[in-house]
């Protein structure tokens, strides 16, 4: 017989305890099994209702992070997604009918359908401890609440507080959860049961939102708050591309969170989202993050105990802010360059990132005290981690690299920040080759989640494996690389801006050319991120890679060079292809009817046949692995599920036949790659 994840205790005083801790399981999900099993608990507590409940979480970690995603791919109708909602459904409706005061006792996470059984109960308390986050992010994974939370959520908070949840999917900590009515008290941890159990004694009245918040689900307000919010979603996402905030304001907009019949409908809403390709792609986002987290679980807790210190060569954006993220992270941190002078912006923009990320001033404080200027390298010694992360210049990398391996502790990781340079060509200056591995951040470092872990061809197994754990230290998603020009996220991005570039040349408007990007999806146009990273940054690194991989553009990039000759080097210097004002671009307004769609595929299809090549190649280990570095390291589009998982979806045929015409139309460079060949479906 199965054991149940779910115990059942009661105290002298006839009140009950309901805890949930499901076997073999890190963390809580409600799997369709963990459900059956609360209907069993339910049916007695029908029955022998006691004088109170507590629903509680026996892991350390959290309450319950959400239904089980992986259940989500076997759904293959509506019919059966709608069966599994409504039970789910049917289980959140008995808990809250019971005829007892019930209460969830929350800490550490309560997430998407954990949060939704919370709210089933009258009262919430959440522990107080750092480490509360509670959350509706089912818009992530493309689609909503199920299991009543479009409706109870309303309820409880109100439209605006409750349509803010659902429709960005972001979570709030405990003082805000408290000030919305997420929670009804808060509680440290030594405190928390006997405050849930006098809740249950003294019955107080449920929390309600303000009478402005339920005004504005009467009828005729709705009416004109609903086009408001659609506004509002409507400049962040396209209603094909994400369609679930759509389905959210919708549900309120005909129901008003009233009714049996707003849950009906949100059974049948979710129902219908669940089958969608926005849907089944970024439930494979989750779980293609959830696999570069696993390829850095190799002894997690030891790696934390084993990496204590890191220094880090080279005080600009890039090094100062990998150093920064370092301290906020934990850890001592030395920063080295040629001078103070060198070192201090680095610093600046550290304080500038804990002010924004730790809210305790003590906390701040010894992040800050953590990260220290070191221009004569000493923290070298020490290290058990040492980051070069100075300029792309193969011989002062060499230079640098022959003067401190001598000063390296055995145990040392030694790794390069290098975005383009093969690893081979850095360890001819090594006397043990084997200790070099790329760790390549991404530009924002405090922002993007994925680190290329570089592999030359004498890197040893054990510092690749002690890579990728010392990634996650950081809270990074690490993806194994093998060493080859621009590894595999520049290196796909190469020919996507080049082909920018070129539109840019043959008088495509910028404007133009961004929104042909975006229209697919993507977060940003080529344009505008060529402006980002920096034209200068654009052009040496594409040159690099172009010369390693043989391509080269096909006629004189003559308007980058243009712009960088006149110091335009985009967003830092304050123009380059663009204006920036105030971290903005300034550009003229395109209608949709002006996007081409044939430069639209130029610009994907150089991308998506340069990511087959990768495949081809064996620059990363499987195609899972390439969709996650470009969805991760350069925001593809996530609600494609990546290059490769589009290319799949459209068919290889459809892919080489749009290659060919585009190479017959434009030249060589659109060949489809021979990987294709091997593939087609």
């Amino acid at each position: 017989m199965q054991e149940s994840a779910w115990k059942y205790e009661t105290d002298a005083t006839g009140l009950a305890t309901l805890t949930l801790d499901v076997p073999g399981k890190s963390a809580n999900t409600l799997s369709s099994v963990v459900l059956e099993q609360l209907s069993a608990q339910l049916d007695h507590l029908e029955r022998e209702p006691p004088q109170g409940l507590l629903l509680r979480s026996g892991k350390r970690n959290g309450f319950v992070a959400g239904a089980d995603i992986n259940e989500f791919t076997t759904l293959r109708s509506e019919v059966e997604a709608l069966g599994m909602v409504r039970r789910g459904q049917a289980l959140c409706d008995r808990l809250a009918a019971l005829p007892c005061p019930t209460v969830a006792l929350l800490h550490g996470f309560a997430l998407g359908g954990g949060l939704e059984l919370a709210l089933a109960c009258r009262y919430r308390v959440g522990v107080d401890d750092g480490r509360l986050t509670l959350g509706l992010p089912e818009v992530q994974l493309g689609i909503h609440p199920g299991f009543g939370g479009t409706v109870r959520a309303v309820r409880l908070l109100g439209v605006r507080p409750a349509m803010d949840l659902m429709l960005t999917g972001k979570t709030v900590r405990a003082d805000r959860a408290l000030a919305l009515g997420l929670v009804d008290q808060l509680a440290t941890p030594a405190e928390a049961l006997q405050v849930c159990q006098a809740l249950l004694r003294a019955q107080p009245p449920a929390h309600a939102p303000a009478l402005l918040e339920r005004v504005l689900s009467w009828p005729g307000v709705r009416a004109l708050v609903a086009p408001r919010l659609l506004r509002q979603v409507s400049a962040k996402a396209r209603r094909d591309h994400y369609p679930a905030p759509f389905a959210v304001i919708a549900l309120w907009a005909a129901h008003g969170a009233r009714g049996r019949a707003a849950y009906d409908a949100e059974a049948e809403s979710i129902a219908r989202l669940f089958l969608t390709s926005t849907a089944r792609n970024l439930v494979r986002v989750y779980q293609l993050q959830e696999k570069l987290k696993a390829l850095g679980a190799r002894e997690q807790a030891a790696g934390e105990a084993t990496v204590r210190t890191v220094h880090v060569i080279g005080a600009g954006v890039m090094g100062g802010d990998i150093a920064a993220w370092c301290a906020l992270r934990g850890l001592e941190v030395t920063l080295q360059d040629r001078s103070a002078e060198q070192v201090e912006p680095a610093l600046r923009r550290a304080a500038d990132l804990f002010a924004k990320r730790i809210r305790d001033p003590a906390e701040r404080a010894a992040a800050t005290g953590r990260l220290r200027m070191d221009v004569a390298g000493a923290g070298i010694a020490a290290a058990d981690v040492v980051i070069e992360a100075i300029y792309e210049n193969l011989p002062a990398k060499r230079e640098l690299f022959a003067r401190i391996e001598p000063q390296l502790k055995a145990t040392a990781l030694l790794a390069t920040n290098t975005s383009s340079l093969t690893l081979e060509s850095i360890a001819t200056a090594l006397a043990v080759p084997a200790r070099l591995v790329g760790l390549h951040f991404f530009n924002p470092v405090a922002q993007m989640p994925l680190v290329e872990i570089v592999q030359g061809e004498f890197t040893g197994p054990e510092v690749m494996a002690a890579a990728q754990t010392f990634a996650r230290r950081l809270d990074r998603l690490p993806l194994p690389c093998r060493s080859s020009p621009g590894f595999l996220v520049n290196r796909v991005l190469a020919p996507y801006l080049l082909e920018a570039l070129i539109a840019l040349e043959q008088g495509i408007a910028p404007e133009l050319i961004d929104a042909a990007a975006k229209d697919y999806g993507m977060p940003m146009g080529p344009i505008e991120l060529a402006d980002v990273v920096g034209l200068d940054v654009c052009r040496h690194v594409g040159q690099i890679v172009g010369q390693l991989s043989g391509r080269e553009p096909p006629l004189p990039l003559t308007r980058i060079e243009e712009r960088i000759a006149a110091g335009k080097l985009g967003r830092k210097s304050g123009e380059g292809f663009y204006l920036w004002q105030d971290g903005k671009p300034q550009r003229h307004k395109v209608a949709a009817t002006d996007i081409s769609g044939d430069l639209q595929d130029r610009l994907i299809l150089a991308l998506v046949n340069e990511a087959r090549a990768c495949l081809r190649e064996g620059i990363v280990l499987d195609a899972d692995l390439v969709d996650a570095g470009l969805i991760f390291g350069a925001g593809f589009a996530p609600f494609r599920g990546g290059p490769l998982a589009w290319a799949a979806e459209t068919g290889h045929p459809a892919i080489i036949a749009r290659l060919n015409q585009l190479a017959a139309a434009h030249g060589v460079r659109f060949t489809p790659d021979a990987g294709w060949f091997a593939t087609q479906k």
